[in-house]
């Protein structure tokens, strides 16, 4: 496996970077008005004629272990004996998110596929419903890593590259297919949770109204305090611990917005009737302390293989708290993984992955996901 990789906040300098035209895939994540330029597409399929090229929109970019903001990070892979197939939907409606998610996953099916990631709009999109209907298809060992694309800190509109100009409402999903490929995930948080667990009493969607048979907005503006004045904004500070009735595992939903006369709670994935959820909080050494777990459990997947290339998702949340100290979480996944791991990624509006190697694939906010690829 052969990488290059490129960082520039300039799109007229696309056309002059040394991009491998031999690459298998181009990986593309940047800020959004710099991946909707009239002219980035072109220059990256000119300089990569047969790559499958994919990305998105972010709210933050990471490359090695630095974070960017307003730039555009160009990973090239030249895979040795690994084939990539990308296939996109585009939706509609946000209610066509399962659906979209099993045509996806059924369209990649085939002899050797090893892994699946996906990068998604990340407003349009059901991110729990896109989960559930790629989980639909995919046979036992073959699992799904990737992200929600961001749009800084401005939550307007969010867009996908999938082999042609970013457009938004696209979903793109990548299949790897060979067997000397070895694919590593973990997704971990760090959050401190506290007060008491309360039983989700009336919920629409992604659309909280009630704990406890209480108002849902009422209780959180309870705990937050003075900090409830600053909602929604203040909520990527304080996410919900969701335990799902059906997983022996919990999620963590990020608040998106909400709605005083109703008096309720709009979150980046589903909050079912009958699950139980608890407030979250910051802790810095466990946030950073969450992102190098997430790494470690990649390697004892990798069939003691060394990992070539790094695909970090981690949410804008996390990096409205750590602010000057973000990088200590790129810095800490790359000790783990080592100098000769190629990073790049980026910051989020939702994160896809399964908790471990023996749990099934989730949608999680506030977390950091690291996909390890190597080849044999």
């Amino acid at each position: 496996m052969r990488m290059a990789q490129f960082h520039t906040s300039d799109v007229g300098a696309v056309g002059g970077l040394a991009l491998p035209a031999d690459a298998d895939l181009l990986l593309v994540f940047g800020a959004r008005a710099l991946l909707q330029a009239e002219t980035l597409f072109p220059a990256l399929r000119g300089a990569c004629p047969d790559a499958v090229i994919a990305g998105c929109s972010t709210a933050g970019e990471i490359c090695g272990t630095e974070v960017h903001d307003d730039s555009l990070v160009i990973t090239a892979v030249s895979f040795a004996a690994t084939r990539v197939v990308l296939v996109s939907a585009t939706l509609e409606l946000a209610a066509d998110s399962r659906q979209a998610g099993a045509t996806l996953s059924a369209q990649l099916l085939g002899d050797q596929l090893r892994h699946v990631l996906v990068l998604s709009d990340g407003l349009a999109v059901n991110g729990s419903e896109l989960v559930q209907g790629l989980r639909t298809s995919l046979p036992a060992g073959v699992n799904v890593t990737g992200g929600l694309a961001g749009d800084g800190p401005d939550f307007g509109v969010t867009v996908v590259i999938a082999d042609a100009p970013a457009a938004s409402r696209r979903i793109a999903a990548i299949g790897f297919y060979g067997e000397r490929l070895r694919v590593g995930y973990g997704s971990l948080g760090g959050w401190d949770s506290f007060g008491p667990e309360r039983l989700i009493t009336r919920a629409e969607g992604n659309t909280l109204f009630e704990l406890d048979g209480e108002s849902a907005l009422a209780l959180y503006k309870t705990y937050l305090g003075k900090q409830a004045e600053d909602l929604p904004s203040s909520g990527l500070l304080f996410p919900l611990a969701l335990h799902l009735a059906d997983a022996d595992t919990y999620v963590v939903r990020t608040i998106l917005g909400v709605d005083e006369q109703a008096q309720s709670m709009t979150f980046a994935g589903d909050m079912p009737v009958g699950a139980r959820a608890q407030l979250m909080k910051a802790n810095f050494n466990r946030l950073v302390d969450g992102a190098i777990g997430a790494a470690e459990d990649t390697l004892t997947q990798l069939d003691g293989h060394a990992p070539e290339l790094a695909i970090l998702i981690s949410c804008i949340g996390r990096k409205l708290v750590l602010q000057q100290r973000i990088e200590e979480e790129t810095e800490g996944v790359a000790e783990v993984l080592g100098a000769r791991t190629t990073l790049t990624g980026f910051y989020s509006y939702g994160e896809i992955a399964p908790h471990s190697a023996l749990t099934r694939c989730e949608l999680h906010n506030q977390t950091m996901t690291v996909t390890t690829f190597s080849e044999e």
